[in-house]
Protein backbone atom coordinates (compact mmCIF):
# COMPACT_ATOMS: atom_id res chain seq x y z
CA UNK A 1 0.00 0.00 0.00
CA UNK A 2 0.75 3.26 -0.53
CA UNK A 3 0.08 6.85 0.78
CA UNK A 4 -0.96 9.42 -1.63
CA UNK A 5 -1.72 12.68 0.96
CA UNK A 6 -0.55 15.84 -0.29
CA UNK A 7 1.26 17.00 3.35
CA UNK A 8 3.42 13.68 2.13
CA UNK A 9 4.97 16.09 -0.51
CA UNK A 10 5.46 18.82 1.15
CA UNK A 11 8.93 20.13 0.72
CA UNK A 12 9.27 20.62 5.18
CA UNK A 13 7.92 16.98 5.48
CA UNK A 14 10.85 15.63 2.49
CA UNK A 15 13.87 17.85 3.77
CA UNK A 16 13.46 16.30 7.48
CA UNK A 17 13.07 12.30 6.00
CA UNK A 18 16.08 12.95 3.51
CA UNK A 19 18.24 14.66 6.14
CA UNK A 20 18.14 11.25 8.33
CA UNK A 21 18.12 8.79 5.18
CA UNK A 22 21.25 10.55 4.36
CA UNK A 23 22.32 10.31 7.46
CA UNK A 24 22.48 6.57 7.00
CA UNK A 25 19.37 6.30 9.21
CA UNK A 26 16.18 4.91 8.68
CA UNK A 27 13.29 7.93 8.35
CA UNK A 28 9.86 6.74 8.92
CA UNK A 29 6.43 8.47 9.21
CA UNK A 30 4.58 6.80 12.19
CA UNK A 31 1.41 6.40 14.02
CA UNK A 32 -1.92 8.95 13.81
CA UNK A 33 -0.25 11.06 10.25
CA UNK A 34 -0.28 7.20 8.46
CA UNK A 35 -3.47 5.87 9.59
CA UNK A 36 -5.40 9.13 8.95
CA UNK A 37 -3.55 9.14 5.25
CA UNK A 38 -4.21 5.61 4.80
CA UNK A 39 -8.57 6.43 5.90
CA UNK A 40 -8.18 9.75 3.62
CA UNK A 41 -8.94 11.80 7.15
CA UNK A 42 -7.51 14.98 7.96
CA UNK A 43 -3.80 14.78 9.40
CA UNK A 44 -3.20 17.68 12.91
CA UNK A 45 0.53 15.84 13.32
CA UNK A 46 3.18 14.52 11.79
CA UNK A 47 5.40 12.56 13.77
CA UNK A 48 8.38 10.55 12.62
CA UNK A 49 10.62 7.52 13.98
CA UNK A 50 14.23 6.51 13.26
CA UNK A 51 17.00 4.20 13.95
CA UNK A 52 19.56 7.05 14.60
CA UNK A 53 19.86 8.28 18.57
CA UNK A 54 18.98 11.49 19.32
CA UNK A 55 22.35 12.62 19.86
CA UNK A 56 22.80 11.59 16.27
CA UNK A 57 19.61 13.17 14.91
CA UNK A 58 20.73 16.77 16.95
CA UNK A 59 24.14 16.53 15.03
CA UNK A 60 22.67 15.89 11.44
CA UNK A 61 20.13 18.68 11.79
CA UNK A 62 23.08 21.24 13.00
CA UNK A 63 25.09 19.81 10.54
CA UNK A 64 22.01 20.67 7.43
CA UNK A 65 21.29 23.86 9.60
CA UNK A 66 18.13 23.02 10.83
CA UNK A 67 16.39 24.16 13.93
CA UNK A 68 16.49 21.28 16.18
CA UNK A 69 15.04 21.34 19.82
CA UNK A 70 15.94 18.74 22.36
CA UNK A 71 11.85 18.48 23.82
CA UNK A 72 12.20 14.65 25.23
CA UNK A 73 15.68 13.69 24.40
CA UNK A 74 15.90 11.46 27.81
CA UNK A 75 13.02 9.73 25.65
CA UNK A 76 14.63 9.82 21.96
CA UNK A 77 12.46 12.82 21.19
CA UNK A 78 14.40 15.85 19.12
CA UNK A 79 11.87 18.29 17.50
CA UNK A 80 13.16 19.63 14.30
CA UNK A 81 11.72 23.18 12.60
CA UNK A 82 11.77 23.39 9.03
CA UNK A 83 9.70 26.35 7.39
CA UNK A 84 8.17 26.98 10.51
CA UNK A 85 6.86 23.53 10.88
CA UNK A 86 7.78 21.29 13.79
CA UNK A 87 8.05 17.79 13.35
CA UNK A 88 8.93 15.24 15.94
CA UNK A 89 11.39 12.61 15.44
CA UNK A 90 11.86 9.99 17.77
CA UNK A 91 14.11 6.84 18.02
CA UNK A 92 13.41 3.56 17.73
CA UNK A 93 12.22 2.17 21.39
CA UNK A 94 11.71 -1.13 23.13
CA UNK A 95 10.63 -1.25 26.72
CA UNK A 96 12.84 -2.69 29.86
CA UNK A 97 10.77 -2.03 32.14
CA UNK A 98 7.21 -0.29 32.69
CA UNK A 99 5.76 1.64 35.44
CA UNK A 100 2.98 3.30 33.63
CA UNK A 101 4.07 6.61 32.15
CA UNK A 102 7.22 6.32 33.48
CA UNK A 103 8.46 3.60 31.38
CA UNK A 104 12.32 2.02 31.05
CA UNK A 105 12.75 2.12 27.51
CA UNK A 106 15.85 1.62 25.80
CA UNK A 107 16.42 3.03 22.09
CA UNK A 108 16.60 0.10 19.19
CA UNK A 109 17.48 -0.16 15.52
CA UNK A 110 14.66 -2.61 15.46
CA UNK A 111 11.40 -1.08 14.06
CA UNK A 112 9.70 -4.15 15.26
CA UNK A 113 10.32 -3.54 18.44
CA UNK A 114 9.49 -0.20 18.21
CA UNK A 115 6.07 -1.04 16.67
CA UNK A 116 5.54 -3.76 19.70
CA UNK A 117 5.36 -1.04 22.40
CA UNK A 118 2.74 0.92 20.54
CA UNK A 119 -1.15 0.64 21.94
CA UNK A 120 -3.10 -0.55 18.80
CA UNK A 121 -2.27 -2.04 15.30
CA UNK A 122 -3.76 0.83 13.70
CA UNK A 123 -1.07 3.22 15.11
CA UNK A 124 1.93 0.46 14.96
CA UNK A 125 1.94 1.28 10.64
CA UNK A 126 4.73 3.24 9.01
CA UNK A 127 5.18 5.07 5.73
CA UNK A 128 8.48 5.98 3.80
CA UNK A 129 8.95 9.08 2.19
CA UNK A 130 7.57 7.82 -1.06
CA UNK A 131 4.57 6.80 0.67
CA UNK A 132 5.17 3.22 1.33
CA UNK A 133 3.52 1.52 4.49
CA UNK A 134 5.22 -1.03 6.31
CA UNK A 135 3.52 -3.12 8.83
CA UNK A 136 6.26 -4.72 10.82
CA UNK A 137 3.75 -6.38 12.60
CA UNK A 138 1.71 -7.53 10.38
CA UNK A 139 -1.37 -7.04 11.66
CA UNK A 140 -2.27 -2.99 11.43
CA UNK A 141 -3.02 -2.76 7.76
CA UNK A 142 -5.59 -5.68 8.02
CA UNK A 143 -7.46 -4.49 10.93
CA UNK A 144 -7.31 -0.25 9.37
CA UNK A 145 -8.80 -1.63 6.63
CA UNK A 146 -11.39 -3.71 8.80
CA UNK A 147 -11.44 -0.43 10.64
CA UNK A 148 -10.87 -3.04 13.95
CA UNK A 149 -9.32 -1.18 16.82
CA UNK A 150 -7.27 -3.82 18.45
CA UNK A 151 -4.65 -3.49 21.44
CA UNK A 152 -1.38 -4.54 20.23
CA UNK A 153 -0.08 -7.73 21.52
CA UNK A 154 -1.91 -8.34 25.26
CA UNK A 155 -4.83 -6.05 25.97
CA UNK A 156 -4.01 -5.94 29.58
CA UNK A 157 -0.81 -5.73 29.49
CA UNK A 158 -0.79 -2.36 26.98
CA UNK A 159 -3.35 -0.84 29.15
CA UNK A 160 -1.12 -1.59 32.89
CA UNK A 161 1.83 0.24 30.63
CA UNK A 162 -1.10 3.18 30.71
CA UNK A 163 -4.30 3.68 32.59
CA UNK A 164 -4.96 6.10 29.65
CA UNK A 165 -5.29 3.65 27.02
CA UNK A 166 -8.79 2.40 28.30
CA UNK A 167 -10.50 5.94 27.57
CA UNK A 168 -8.08 6.13 24.01
CA UNK A 169 -9.45 2.32 23.21
CA UNK A 170 -13.33 3.87 23.22
CA UNK A 171 -11.88 7.53 21.75
CA UNK A 172 -10.62 5.53 18.74
CA UNK A 173 -12.82 3.08 18.30
CA UNK A 174 -15.73 5.84 18.08
CA UNK A 175 -13.12 7.66 15.31
CA UNK A 176 -12.06 4.71 13.45
CA UNK A 177 -13.81 1.37 14.08
CA UNK A 178 -16.79 -0.09 12.45
CA UNK A 179 -20.03 0.96 14.12
CA UNK A 180 -21.49 -2.65 12.56
CA UNK A 181 -18.38 -4.15 14.06
CA UNK A 182 -18.64 -3.02 17.41
CA UNK A 183 -15.81 -3.05 20.04
CA UNK A 184 -13.60 -5.13 20.05
CA UNK A 185 -14.34 -7.98 23.06
CA UNK A 186 -11.23 -8.80 24.24
CA UNK A 187 -9.85 -5.04 24.82
CA UNK A 188 -12.95 -4.28 26.11
CA UNK A 189 -12.89 -6.83 28.70
CA UNK A 190 -9.58 -6.01 29.55
CA UNK A 191 -10.91 -2.41 30.17
CA UNK A 192 -13.87 -3.69 32.03
CA UNK A 193 -11.11 -5.53 34.37
CA UNK A 194 -8.43 -2.33 34.37
CA UNK A 195 -10.71 0.34 34.79
CA UNK A 196 -9.83 1.47 38.39
CA UNK A 197 -6.72 1.98 37.14
CA UNK A 198 -8.01 5.04 35.78
CA UNK A 199 -8.30 6.52 39.59
CA UNK A 200 -4.24 7.01 38.93
CA UNK A 201 -4.65 8.77 36.04
CA UNK A 202 -4.63 12.81 36.32
CA UNK A 203 -7.82 14.61 35.60
CA UNK A 204 -6.54 17.27 32.88
CA UNK A 205 -5.65 13.44 30.71
CA UNK A 206 -9.00 12.19 31.57
CA UNK A 207 -10.78 15.49 30.68
CA UNK A 208 -8.78 15.65 27.23
CA UNK A 209 -9.20 12.24 26.23
CA UNK A 210 -13.35 12.73 26.80
CA UNK A 211 -13.63 15.70 24.74
CA UNK A 212 -11.95 13.93 22.24
CA UNK A 213 -14.18 11.30 22.39
CA UNK A 214 -17.11 13.47 22.72
CA UNK A 215 -16.39 15.14 19.82
CA UNK A 216 -16.51 12.11 17.15
CA UNK A 217 -19.17 12.26 14.88
CA UNK A 218 -21.15 9.82 16.79
CA UNK A 219 -19.65 8.78 19.99
CA UNK A 220 -22.57 7.14 21.47
CA UNK A 221 -21.85 3.35 20.38
CA UNK A 222 -18.61 3.81 22.47
CA UNK A 223 -20.33 5.71 25.25
CA UNK A 224 -22.74 3.39 26.18
CA UNK A 225 -19.93 0.50 26.06
CA UNK A 226 -18.18 2.31 28.36
CA UNK A 227 -21.17 2.71 30.99
CA UNK A 228 -21.86 -1.03 30.44
CA UNK A 229 -18.17 -2.26 31.36
CA UNK A 230 -18.01 0.36 33.97
CA UNK A 231 -15.72 2.55 32.68
CA UNK A 232 -18.13 5.83 32.86
CA UNK A 233 -19.09 5.35 36.17
CA UNK A 234 -15.44 5.54 37.11
CA UNK A 235 -14.63 8.54 35.05
CA UNK A 236 -18.18 10.23 35.67
CA UNK A 237 -20.06 9.16 38.20
CA UNK A 238 -23.56 9.78 38.06
CA UNK A 239 -23.27 10.22 34.35
CA UNK A 240 -26.12 8.41 31.98
CA UNK A 241 -25.64 7.02 28.35
CA UNK A 242 -29.44 6.55 27.49
CA UNK A 243 -30.32 9.64 26.13
CA UNK A 244 -26.80 10.39 23.77
CA UNK A 245 -27.93 8.22 20.78
CA UNK A 246 -31.24 10.24 20.58
CA UNK A 247 -29.15 13.47 20.85
CA UNK A 248 -26.58 12.48 18.17
CA UNK A 249 -30.02 11.89 15.58
CA UNK A 250 -31.01 15.09 16.44
CA UNK A 251 -28.04 17.34 15.75
CA UNK A 252 -28.11 15.88 12.20
CA UNK A 253 -26.43 19.13 10.44
CA UNK A 254 -24.89 20.51 13.27
CA UNK A 255 -21.01 20.56 14.08
CA UNK A 256 -20.16 18.15 17.27
CA UNK A 257 -20.13 19.84 20.38
CA UNK A 258 -18.37 17.75 23.24
CA UNK A 259 -19.99 20.44 26.10
CA UNK A 260 -23.56 19.42 24.65
CA UNK A 261 -23.19 16.17 25.00
CA UNK A 262 -21.64 16.42 27.75
CA UNK A 263 -24.83 17.97 29.61
CA UNK A 264 -26.64 15.19 28.18
CA UNK A 265 -24.32 12.85 29.85
CA UNK A 266 -25.01 14.66 33.33
CA UNK A 267 -23.07 14.08 35.73
CA UNK A 268 -22.67 16.95 38.78
CA UNK A 269 -19.04 16.49 38.93
CA UNK A 270 -18.72 17.04 35.34
CA UNK A 271 -16.81 19.97 35.36
CA UNK A 272 -14.31 19.18 38.01
CA UNK A 273 -14.19 15.54 37.33
CA UNK A 274 -13.00 16.20 33.62
CA UNK A 275 -10.91 19.72 34.86
CA UNK A 276 -13.17 21.95 32.48
CA UNK A 277 -11.83 25.63 31.98
CA UNK A 278 -13.37 28.20 33.77
CA UNK A 279 -14.97 29.17 30.54
CA UNK A 280 -16.36 25.72 29.66
CA UNK A 281 -17.94 25.49 33.59
CA UNK A 282 -19.89 28.16 32.69
CA UNK A 283 -21.08 27.20 29.97
CA UNK A 284 -22.30 23.64 31.15
CA UNK A 285 -23.58 25.13 34.39
CA UNK A 286 -25.76 27.87 31.72
CA UNK A 287 -26.55 25.14 29.72
CA UNK A 288 -27.83 23.01 32.99
CA UNK A 289 -29.46 26.00 34.05
CA UNK A 290 -31.72 26.06 30.44
CA UNK A 291 -32.20 22.72 30.63
CA UNK A 292 -33.92 23.76 34.53
CA UNK A 293 -35.97 26.30 32.65
CA UNK A 294 -39.99 26.21 31.90
CA UNK A 295 -40.53 28.66 29.72
CA UNK A 296 -41.76 29.08 26.39
CA UNK A 297 -39.56 28.53 23.39
CA UNK A 298 -38.97 32.48 22.51
CA UNK A 299 -38.39 33.63 26.13
CA UNK A 300 -35.51 30.76 26.28
CA UNK A 301 -34.23 32.28 23.79
CA UNK A 302 -33.92 36.37 24.98
CA UNK A 303 -32.64 34.95 28.60
CA UNK A 304 -29.72 32.39 27.47
CA UNK A 305 -29.06 33.45 23.61
CA UNK A 306 -30.12 30.85 20.31
CA UNK A 307 -27.20 28.64 20.31
CA UNK A 308 -27.62 27.78 24.00
CA UNK A 309 -31.35 27.86 23.94
CA UNK A 310 -30.98 25.52 21.30
CA UNK A 311 -28.75 23.04 23.07
CA UNK A 312 -31.17 23.01 26.00
CA UNK A 313 -33.79 21.98 23.26
CA UNK A 314 -32.00 19.38 21.34
CA UNK A 315 -30.86 18.01 25.12
CA UNK A 316 -34.69 18.07 26.60
CA UNK A 317 -35.94 16.38 23.30
CA UNK A 318 -33.29 13.87 23.25
CA UNK A 319 -33.87 12.57 27.23
CA UNK A 320 -37.77 12.66 26.52
CA UNK A 321 -37.57 10.77 23.34
CA UNK A 322 -39.17 13.56 21.14
CA UNK A 323 -38.26 15.10 18.25
CA UNK A 324 -38.12 18.82 17.45
CA UNK A 325 -40.43 20.95 15.38
CA UNK A 326 -38.80 23.19 13.04
CA UNK A 327 -40.62 25.91 14.07
CA UNK A 328 -39.31 25.81 17.28
CA UNK A 329 -35.91 27.42 15.88
CA UNK A 330 -38.08 29.74 14.75
CA UNK A 331 -39.63 30.84 17.76
CA UNK A 332 -36.25 30.26 19.90
CA UNK A 333 -33.89 32.73 17.42
CA UNK A 334 -36.92 35.68 17.11
CA UNK A 335 -36.75 35.53 21.06
CA UNK A 336 -32.71 35.85 21.43
CA UNK A 337 -32.82 39.20 19.08
CA UNK A 338 -35.47 40.42 21.54
CA UNK A 339 -33.85 43.75 23.57
CA UNK A 340 -35.52 44.74 27.00
CA UNK A 341 -36.76 48.57 25.93
CA UNK A 342 -36.46 49.80 29.84
CA UNK A 343 -33.05 50.56 31.36
CA UNK A 344 -32.84 51.46 34.72
CA UNK A 345 -32.51 55.12 34.15
CA UNK A 346 -35.91 55.08 32.63
CA UNK A 347 -37.40 54.26 36.21
CA UNK A 348 -35.18 57.05 38.29
CA UNK A 349 -35.40 58.87 40.50
CA UNK A 350 -39.08 57.53 41.01
CA UNK A 351 -37.83 53.72 41.70
CA UNK A 352 -34.10 53.47 43.52
CA UNK A 353 -32.37 50.68 45.86
CA UNK A 354 -34.34 46.84 45.78
CA UNK A 355 -38.12 48.74 44.49
CA UNK A 356 -35.98 49.43 41.54
CA UNK A 357 -35.05 45.81 40.44
CA UNK A 358 -38.38 44.89 41.56
CA UNK A 359 -39.92 47.29 38.88
CA UNK A 360 -37.78 46.42 36.26
CA UNK A 361 -38.37 42.90 36.30
CA UNK A 362 -42.35 43.24 36.93
CA UNK A 363 -42.22 45.25 33.66
CA UNK A 364 -39.95 42.45 31.78
CA UNK A 365 -42.00 39.94 32.71
CA UNK A 366 -45.06 42.07 30.94
CA UNK A 367 -43.19 42.98 27.58
CA UNK A 368 -41.91 38.93 27.61
CA UNK A 369 -45.65 38.02 28.64
CA UNK A 370 -46.49 40.15 25.71
CA UNK A 371 -44.34 38.67 23.31
CA UNK A 372 -42.67 40.90 23.25
CA UNK A 373 -44.95 43.59 21.55
CA UNK A 374 -45.36 46.21 24.21
CA UNK A 375 -43.16 49.29 23.50
CA UNK A 376 -41.16 51.48 25.89
CA UNK A 377 -44.00 54.37 25.79
CA UNK A 378 -46.37 51.43 26.70
CA UNK A 379 -44.30 50.11 29.63
CA UNK A 380 -43.59 53.69 30.69
CA UNK A 381 -47.39 54.77 30.79
CA UNK A 382 -48.06 53.16 34.37
CA UNK A 383 -45.40 52.95 36.68
CA UNK A 384 -47.94 52.52 39.62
Amino acid sequence: MKLTADWLTEPHVQRVLELLEAGGHEALLVGGCVRNAALSEPVSDIDIATDAPPERVLNLARAAGVKAVPTGIEHGTVTLVVDHQPHEITTFRRDVETFGRHATVAFSTDVAEDAARRDFTMNALYARADGTVLDPLGEGLADLQARHLRFVGDPAARIEEDYLRILRFFRFTAWYGDPARGMDADGLAACAQHCAGLETLSRERIGHEMRKLLAAPDPAPAIAAMAACGVLAQVLPGADAKALAPLVHLEAGLAPDPLRRLACLGGAEAAERLRLSKAEAKQLETLRAALGETVSDPELGYRYGAQTARDALLIRAALMGQDIAPSSWDRVNFGAAQSFPIKAKDLMPAFTGPALGAKLRDLESRWITSGFTLTRDDLLRDLG
